[in-house]
């Protein structure tokens, strides 16, 4: 949108913009006649509505409106339904100083309709409330049951401009449970911060954070545009479903021990002219069973139906179990990563990635010379032996980054992303600036950067790198001519998409991993890389839950890189990726080869626990299962389970500090089942039924394979 807010606004409230009428009143001579063909003459297959209290159903969700266009949500689960708080004004806009909220009804009418997304149901509803009018379309889709979307326009019919500061959809108060155990809520939180905090996390009162999917450090933003909150029986989950990312907010609060509320906010200036139209993006609410999952799944159902958001296809050996020299630090000799290849090849590893360290710096991508003095020449012949020895050769790389003394920035400064005030804008990790992604000359020279990598110097894979590369700040460079600021927000997955499909035209099947560091995944990223990553996890349980997170959102057929396993709890949990069928990877050192001794030390005793692990997941590849992922909920159920289907068989991964007692097996056949603990080698008996349970003890983790007799 440009700065002054006056896009012309698409069909559908797609695009946050304005109409304009011939006149003032024209435009409310129009919606008079609305009202009027809204409670009578309406058209063949349009329902009168009228004089009764507006709503529109689908199987699993009711969404009510009062006689002001406040709103509740109703889920519909089993033949029982379940108010799921009070009405709120749920749709809501943001003039000068006051927020308007209550609009009276003025009239509505209910349809059926068809379109990209679908068939389904839709209710508009208008009402006035001062100089505003507001119009709320409600659409169920048949293939949506559970979300019901929202297009929202509001009209200025008054005489004088109105500054419009920003509005809010879909805000709701969740009440919980009556007599609900702590906590009450669950939630999947959406925004990236620089302290990295888990996805899913319970609320407690006086919770509350943003999730603003712009900037919330330098380098740190972007996210999934969707906030869920659920409790034991069931949750509620709001969000947008614009094609590209939007600077939105999904804040999350609990302001008190019996109340949740969640909602979808956009603060943006603009002038509401007499007989202009402002439209909100589409937004949507969903309820669900369980956890999360379901939402984020059902989400990417709907997002497949646009163009552009297809599945990428996996990539040639994407399941295979990576090393990564990354242990020996920057400072990495090209001969300690060659005299580890033996024992890397002895454990079973396919991917061999050389991290960060080779270049000359950041930006100009240059070889160092002190580690590859004949340039080209000692890459492409340190990838051949890699090659030689049996392994796929993979490449880190960090890219919209740039170290100020760069050659690159030196001839090419206007190359980069400018803050309002003209100064340039920090990437704190590498300490080097912003690349504005929308500019086609960096786009352009990335591009040049993966012919090199992959046809030059015959790497076989590519390791995006970078809490920068989830989002990046609005760009106000006037050499890049844009349109708006926020030209490089939306760019963005553009930029990767370029990468990624450069990449597969050059050398089809590559690999593209995308490690954004800790950051919340872009999913208007996602169509541009075939290998997710635990990036960086703080934790074992953030192994797992990004794991369900990203399962949901690309689907089984996307490898998902557990990341190295010297980052999980203990330095040595395996189980926490493989239960979760992720694929496993580690950056251990030989310790006569490291400069110093370090917990990625390769010590006898690890070494004959990663010979047993890499056996256990060359055999079982759950990597390459289906992720069963709405059977358990991550929050509620105790213990924490995930479970994977190859063909017949199930695989159930049980989690905890220390468990003894009965654990579910759900998702079973009516039939008998033997059980073994696989990792251990021990038959556990029998089990019969769909709900079939066994009792148990374990530290840390149990994992278990359910054949069919």
């Amino acid at each position: 949108m440009s700065p002054t807010g006056k896009a012309v606004a698409q069909a559908g409230g797609q695009r946050f913009g304005k109409l304009k009428a011939t006149t003032v009143s024209a435009l409310w001579a129009t919606t008079t006649a609305l009202a009027i063909m809204f409670s009578s003459g309406l058209p063949a297959g349009a329902a009168d509505t009228s004089t009764s209290t507006p709503q529109i159903q689908g199987e699993h969700l009711r969404i009510q409106f009062d006689r002001y266009l406040r709103s509740r949500v109703v889920a519909r689960f089993d033949g029982h339904e379940t108010m799921m708080g009070p009405f709120v004004a749920s749709e809501t806009v943001a003039i000068t100083d006051k927020i308007w909220s209550e609009f009276s009804l003025v009239s509505q009418k209910s349809e059926r309709v068809s379109d990209a997304f679908g068939a389904g149901d839709r209710l508009i509803v208008l009402g006035k409330a001062g100089p505003l009018t507001k119009e709320v379309s409600v659409t169920i889709y048949d293939e949506f049951p559970a979300m019901a979307f929202f297009d929202v326009r509001y009209t200025n019919t008054g005489v004088a401009k109105l500054a419009v500061k920003g509005w809010t959809n879909n805000a709701y108060t969740l009440n919980a449970q009556h007599n609900s155990r702590m906590p009450a809520f669950w939630s999947y939180q959406s925004g990236s911060y620089e302290k990295r905090p888990n996805w899913i996390v319970p609320l407690h009162t006086k919770f509350r954070q943003e999730n603003y999917l712009g900037m919330n450090a330098s380098d740190y933003g972007g996210g999934t545009p969707i906030v869920d909150v659920w409790r034991r029986d069931v949750g509620v989950a709001v969000g947008h479903v614009e094609p590209r990312p939007r600077l939105v907010s999904l804040p999350v609060s609990m302001p008190d021990s019996g109340h949740a509320e969640i909602a979808v906010n956009y603060q943006h200036a603009s002038t509401l002219n007499p007989g202009e139209s402002l439209n909100t993006f589409r937004t949507f609410v969903a309820v669900h069973q369980g956890d999360y999952f379901r939402t984020l799944a059902d989400y990417r159902r709907f997002m497949m139906k646009r163009p552009g958001f297809q599945t990428p296809t996996p990539p040639d050996g994407g399941f295979g179990a990576i090393w990564c020299a990354w242990g020996y630090g920057r400072t990495m000799q090209p001969k300690q990563l060659l005299d580890t290849l033996p024992t890397v090849k002895r454990l079973g590893f396919v991917w061999v990635t050389l991290d960060d360290g080779w270049q000359n710096n950041v930006g100009d991508w240059a070889l160092d010379p002190k580690k590859f003095p004949r340039g080209d020449a000692d890459m492409k012949a340190l990838v051949d032996r890699i090659h030689q020895e049996g392994f796929r050769a993979q490449l880190w790389w960090s890219p919209l980054s740039a170290v100020p003394d760069s050659e690159l920035l030196k001839d090419h400064p206007d190359y980069e992303l400018l803050n309002r005030d003209g100064s340039k804008r920090k990437v704190s990790w590498w300490n080097s600036y912003y690349l504005c992604p929308a500019d086609h000359r960096v786009v352009e020279y990335h591009k040049a950067l993966v012919k090199k990598i992959l046809v030059d110097w015959g790497f076989d894979g590519l390791k995006l790198d970078g809490q920068d590369m989830n989002g990046v700040p609005a760009c106000y460079n006037p050499a890049h001519h844009h349109k708006q600021p926020e030209e490089s927000v939306e760019a963005l997955p553009d930029f990767f998409q370029a990468i990624y499909e450069t990449a597969q035209a050059l050398k089809p099947g590559s690999l593209v991993e995308f490690c954004p560091c800790g950051t919340a995944y872009s999913f208007f990223t996602m169509p541009h890389f075939n290998m997710s990553v635990a990036s960086d996890p703080g934790s074992s349980f953030q192994v797992r839950s990004k794991a369900k997170t990203l399962k949901a959102l690309m689907g089984d057929s996307v490898p998902y890189f557990g990341d190295h396993v010297e980052l999980s709890d203990g330095g040595d949990d395996f189980a926490s990726t493989i239960g979760v069928g992720g694929v496993v990877g580690t950056q251990f050192v030989l310790p006569s080869l490291a400069e110093k001794r370090s917990k990625s030390d390769l010590t006898p005793l690890r070494e004959k626990e990663f010979e047993t692990w890499l056996r256990i997941y060359r055999e079982k590849m759950l990597s390459q299962g289906q992720y069963l992922g709405r059977l358990y909920d991550i929050g509620f159920d105790l213990p924490e389970t995930h479970v994977i289907r190859k063909d017949q068989t199930l695989y159930y991964a049980f989690y905890a500090k220390h468990w003894n007692g009965p654990v579910e097996l759900r998702g079973l056949e009516d039939q008998t089942y033997s059980v073994v603990d696989y990792v251990n080698g021990t038959k556990l008996g029998t089990v019969s039924g769909h709900d079939a349970r066994l009792t148990v003890e374990f530290e840390r983790n149990l994992l278990l394979e359910v054949r069919p007799q």
